[in-house]
């Protein structure tokens, strides 16, 4: 890594160092550096326990412990200067243990890490909230597990293994070099995804989804998802024959799909569940503050959206990080099938008027904000 210096029209080399060298540990330094910063691994991830240890039968720890935002595990294993040999072979003990946690026991313990660090929010909330959707009964939690392993340096060992599973298997693991820097007095990290290559991670996880979606599940999971999924094509079919908002999505095993608005991170949503069915425009970029300021900017613009959609519950949710704008109806259920005709009419009446009445607003703010 280089440093521009333009006054003299040249670059200076910043120093790489080891994290022992300066004087870092890893539980106290990159354990807690990653613990609350963990986008630094690319990735919206959700910490839910640190040195998690509650396996049966031994008293193995692992490091971090973590959701995506598929609703996965990820095991997280730091190290610091050197991975060790066996690094992988920890990491897929951990996630063997973990793969038969409950989506009530990955609750109890996101609940137990909260009270540890005296945060009064509530797991099943805080849970629902991060996968975006709102009932945590119809969450499908830890149908995969995945690996990051973290250190600064990996031994040939350790990367032909992952390789290894990686191709053969199509395991989900990553591998992240964390590299410390000195500049003067400054200290620099940076965490460099070097297995697999960031181009080629898209691929990887479409493999795994495909592979996901043909593994069979069993109980109730199976019968959920195919309801689901006969829904959404059932619900499809009829909306895109008279609009080609959604004619690029497939039908999803989850209670909701989205599709683009034309406007970064702003998604029209369909949703339903065991007590209703919802239209909606999702405000959900990265920064809270970026989404509130849009969120008020449509609100100017409320009364001439509502007399083309009627009435919306405008949902700013200053205690969370998006917004949203919805239209929804109430007493009907996805696993009764009469009621199928009345959700998917609703839901494409509400969509319609929705893409046509923020069109021309959003349109507005993206030329004001950029």
């Amino acid at each position: 890594m280089y440093l521009i210096d333009r006054n003299n029209n040249r670059i200076d080399k910043i120093k790489t160092c080891n994290f022992s060298d300066l004087g870092f540990r890893e539980r106290e330094h990159l354990q807690e550096w990653l613990e609350n910063q963990p986008e630094a691994l690319g990735e919206e991830l959700l910490i839910i326990q640190k040195e998690f240890a509650d396996f049966d039968d031994t008293r193995e720890r692992l490091d971090l412990l973590a959701l995506d935002k598929q609703g996965d595990l990820v095991i997280i294993e730091n190290k610091l200067d050197d991975s060790g040999r066996d690094a992988t072979w920890q990491a897929l003990k951990y996630a063997s243990y973990c793969s038969s946690l409950s989506k009530r026991q990955i609750k109890d313990i996101f609940q137990s890490y909260l009270n540890i660090n005296g945060n009064e929010g509530n797991s099943e909330e805080i849970i629902t909230e991060f996968l975006e959707t709102e009932d945590f009964d119809e969450l499908m939690l830890n149908e995969n597990q995945r690996i990051v392993l973290v250190a600064g340096g990996f031994r040939k060992e350790v990367t032909s293994t992952v390789m290894y599973l990686l191709t053969k298997y199509n395991l989900q693991i990553q591998c992240f070099k964390a590299i410390p820097y000195k500049f003067g007095e400054q200290i620099l990290v940076d965490f460099q995804q070097i297995i697999p290559v960031p181009e080629a991670r898209e691929f990887t996880i479409r493999m795994a989804e495909k592979s996901r979606q043909d593994l069979s599940t069993q109980g109730e999971n199976v019968e959920r998802i195919r309801i689901l999924r006969e829904f959404w094509r059932y619900h499809l079919e009829k909306f895109n024959s008279r609009s080609s908002l959604f004619s690029k999505i497939s039908p999803s095993r989850g209670s909701w799909i989205s599709a683009g608005s034309g406007f970064g991170m702003l998604e029209f949503e369909f949703s339903v569940g065991k007590n209703y069915a919802r239209s909606s425009l999702s405000i959900k970029k990265p920064n809270a503050e970026e989404n509130k300021l849009i969120f008020d900017k449509l609100t100017e613009h409320q009364d001439a959206i509502e007399t083309i959609t009627g009435k919306m519950e405008w949902q700013r949710m200053d205690d969370k990080k998006s917004c949203r704008i919805k239209q929804e109806i109430s007493n009907v259920n996805i696993y009764n099938r009469e009621d199928w005709s009345r959700m998917s009419e609703f839901l494409t009446k509400s969509m319609l008027k929705l893409e046509s009445a923020f069109r021309e607003p959003l349109q507005r703010i993206s030329r004001e904000i950029n």
